[in-house]
């Protein structure tokens, strides 16, 4: 089971409430964010992105020392998370950041998929 080879999405293929990704993304702007009413904890909102375009990463506590600019993050078990009808890329629990010092990365800072809002529809069926 450790020999399976991880299959790794590209930024465009992201989609709403997607989880069990893994993604290799390069760290484009990282920024330490005040949580209002919750001192505990820390918040860090990172521009991250691959050849295909670019999407906001949530970085919580351990994580935010990992990302720094022009850092390049191989993600496991990520998840998007809604944020007022727009998508973010997180970690949580049961997943896995690591710093890849060998990989270069060009991005795509044309193609902002964090910048398309979505809007939640009911279906009665």
């Amino acid at each position: 089971m450790a020999d399976q080879k991880k299959q790794f999405t590209k930024v465009n293929e992201l989609r709403p409430l997607d989880n069990g990704l893994n993604l290799i993304v390069k760290v484009v702007n990282a920024k330490t964010v005040v949580q209002r009413g919750r001192p505990q904890g820390r918040l860090a909102e990172c521009l991250v992105g691959d050849q295909t375009g670019m999407i906001v990463f949530a970085a919580r506590n351990d994580q935010v020392d990992l990302v720094k600019d022009g850092n390049t993050l191989v993600l496991t078990n990520a998840k998007i998370d809604m944020f007022k009808g727009a998508m973010r890329l997180a970690v949580d629990r049961s997943g896995r950041i690591e710093v890849d010092s060998t990989a270069s990365l060009y991005v795509d800072e044309s193609n902002n998929l964090s910048l398309i809002e979505f809007e939640r529809v009911d279906v009665v069926v």
